[in-house]
């Protein structure tokens, strides 16, 4: 049984692993694309995305990313506010060599944009319920209440 603490680590740590979302503007669901979060240890509130000016995510505003962790062992739906973020330092700190693939012209790259997503209301589904609950899943016994307390709704 996880608490919604232990939960929203094992969200981070997910994504820390495998940082590849399906991000989306609210108001616009066409606008849905995988993205890759860049992430800071220090910061538990906000997700990074580089992408380019004219992109349809770069109107920013209210936004809905989805997730799935390595082994299909964690499901996220998390939502929040795109906002461009404007500090230099931050750039640098998330800039990667992964990054600058993307980006041929690197951070000078007139049309490259730095984006924050400030998140907010999460809900996380843990689906690694640990071997004797897989177990019992096997020989077909109920794990509904098991499986319910590997779930939360909660603000990140």
């Amino acid at each position: 049984m996880s608490d919604t603490h232990e939960l929203k680590q094992k969200f981070w740590k997910a994504l820390a692993e495998s940082p590849y979302t399906f991000l989306q503007l609210d108001a616009a669901p066409a606008t849905a694309v995988p993205m890759t979060a860049t992430l800071d240890r220090d910061a538990d509130s906000a997700i990074w995305f580089f992408t380019k000016k004219d992109h349809a995510l770069a109107a920013g505003g209210p936004a809905t990313a989805t997730f799935t962790g390595k082994g299909h062992q964690m499901f996220v739906r998390f939502g929040g506010t795109l906002v461009t973020e404007h500090s230099r330092e931050r750039l640098d700190k998330q800039w990667t060599k992964q990054i600058e693939a993307w980006y041929p012209q690197g951070k000078e790259d007139p049309n490259l944009l730095f984006l924050r997503m400030d998140l907010g209301r999460a809900e996380i589904w843990n689906s690694d319920l640990g071997v004797i609950d897989e177990v019992k899943m096997m020989l077909g016994f109920d794990v509904h209440a098991e499986a319910h307390d590997e779930h939360t709704k909660t603000v990140l």
